[in-house]
């Protein structure tokens, strides 16, 4: 985590209404540990803090079972519709990103290698899947004034106002292991090192 970027908007509203102001926010460089991968996140403590924890709390999960298991996490983003009268506040998601995982066992420490260095190359594709399409201003919700802002962001962290989202978790009984699930063992041979 060495490098610092500082190249985000953030918006501070004005005068109760749709004027804003535009300041700036960090990023940094990550390296994972367990995978060939170095990727950007928001330098939010309270953010990263919460979101490793939800992951943290998947990887138990996942370890905490015996035998060739699988499980899903995924991040969906969200926005709230105002209630009418006595109607519950809708929830509506405009973007859920799912990762799947099967736990499968690699026999040596040269085959952990070689899946640790093809899983990097996978997170790497589906990163810049991600962006590709997040850059393209069509899922991400226009900015509310700011009477509505709360409908869209998270403003319940102090450095910044991440888009409303939520991260959920489960997983599953015995799968039949295949090749293909090798991959996915990675993570968690890795991380039990």
């Amino acid at each position: 985590m060495n490098t610092r970027y500082q190249v985000f908007e953030f918006c501070h509203f004005k005068n109760e209404g749709n004027n804003y102001t535009v300041s700036t926010m960090h990023f940094e460089d990550v390296t994972c540990d367990f995978v060939d991968f170095t990727y950007v996140r928001c330098a939010s403590e309270e953010l990263n803090k919460y979101v490793s924890q939800e992951i943290k709390n998947f990887s138990t999960a996942l370890r905490s079972q015996e035998g060739p298991y699988s499980g899903q996490i995924s991040l969906e983003f969200y926005q709230k519709k105002r209630p009418w009268y006595i109607a519950p506040e809708v929830i509506s998601a405009w973007e859920v990103w799912t990762v799947k995982i099967n736990v499968i066992t690699l026999p040596n420490e040269h085959e952990r290698q070689v899946y640790r260095e093809k899983m990097g190359d996978v997170l790497a594709e589906k990163i810049f899947d991600i962006v590709s399409a997040m850059n393209k201003y069509d899922y991400v919700p226009k900015i509310p004034d700011q009477a509505n802002v709360n409908l869209y962001f998270d403003t319940s962290y102090r450095d910044v106002q991440p888009y409303l989202f939520k991260i959920e978790h489960k997983t599953s009984g015995p799968t039949n292991p295949s090749v293909g699930d090798a991959v996915r063992r990675l993570i968690k041979d890795t991380l039990a090192l």
